[in-house]
């Protein structure tokens, strides 16, 4: 019989040992179970910061873009209104219009013009372009380009301005080349201004600054398409004369456009006055 007790005695320590691992297999799924769902949690976190960013760098992007449509909407905007402004033109202003000044001795006499129409040929960036010149309607333009002409003034001058958005013109006859030169005085008044403000292809017209019709000097303008320009206080811009054949022989400058890529600016290619033949 006591051996028979001595036998049962390791069962019943089996059994302890088996409820106690039972009991940490338990607590050790539970632990497993835990870091699964803590797992779970922090990737579920993570993949909602994610979203959130996503969602922020494509808000950004949304904005950037608007803002550079805006930016680019009022680069075009603001080049036209510079262009504008150096022609010295547009809605709104209130300036008194300024008296006309009498020519100093300086300006050639308009009787130089003879009231009659000139032709003949001017060369522009190498190109013999054929022209008239009328001296009854701009007898003081038409004298004082006449004049220059006779001196030799515009031979090697450089054409300094290209416009090719909205006003479509090429700007030659300032010997400083940046559009601050000039023959050493200044005239008016402005004569033959197109009632319409239409500036039609081939047009000989002389720059002035804005709001003065008394400054027009040795500058120009050759109309290489139709252009409306409005007219500013002092009125519109004088026209003395016309290129009537050859003026397709711009074509290659004007399409190279400016050296900026601009719509209005020095023109890409280098484009020279050279002789001038009138009767």
């Amino acid at each position: 019989m006591l051996l028979l007790k001595k036998a049962k005695t390791p069962a019943k320590g089996r059994k302890i040992e088996d409820v106690e691992q039972q009991k940490e297999r338990l607590v050790a799924s539970k632990k497993k179970s835990q870091n699964i769902y803590a797992s779970a949690a922090a990737s579920a976190q993570k993949f909602e910061q994610h979203k959130a960013e996503v969602a922020k760098k494509a808000a950004i992007r949304k904005n950037d873009n608007r803002f550079a449509l805006m930016v680019s909407a009022g680069a075009v905007a603001l080049a036209l209104i510079l262009q504008l402004a150096y022609f010295g033109f547009g809605p709104g202003k209130t300036e008194p219009t300024p008296e006309v000044s009498a020519n100093s001795a300086l300006v050639p006499a308009a009787s130089l013009a003879e009231g009659r129409e000139w032709s003949g040929t001017i060369e522009v960036g190498g190109k013999k372009l054929e022209l008239t010149l009328d001296g009854a309607a701009a007898p003081q333009a038409v004298s004082n380009f006449l004049s220059l002409a006779n001196k030799n003034f515009y031979t090697d001058v450089s054409c300094h301005r290209l416009t090719t958005a909205g006003i479509f013109v090429l700007q030659c006859g300032d010997p400083n080349g940046d559009g601050t030169g000039g023959p050493g005085y200044s005239f008016g008044p402005i004569e033959n201004a197109p009632a319409e403000d239409l500036y039609k292809e081939g047009y000989l017209a002389m720059a002035r600054r804005g709001g003065d019709g008394s400054s027009m000097g040795s500058q120009f303008f050759i109309v290489y398409a139709d252009s409306t320009i409005p007219s500013d206080d002092a009125g519109g811009y004088t026209v003395f004369g016309k290129i009537t054949k050859g003026l397709s022989g711009l074509d290659s400058a004007i399409k190279a456009g400016t050296e900026d890529g601009s719509g209005d600016g020095k023109p890409a290619q280098e484009i020279k006055l050279g002789a001038i033949a009138l009767q």
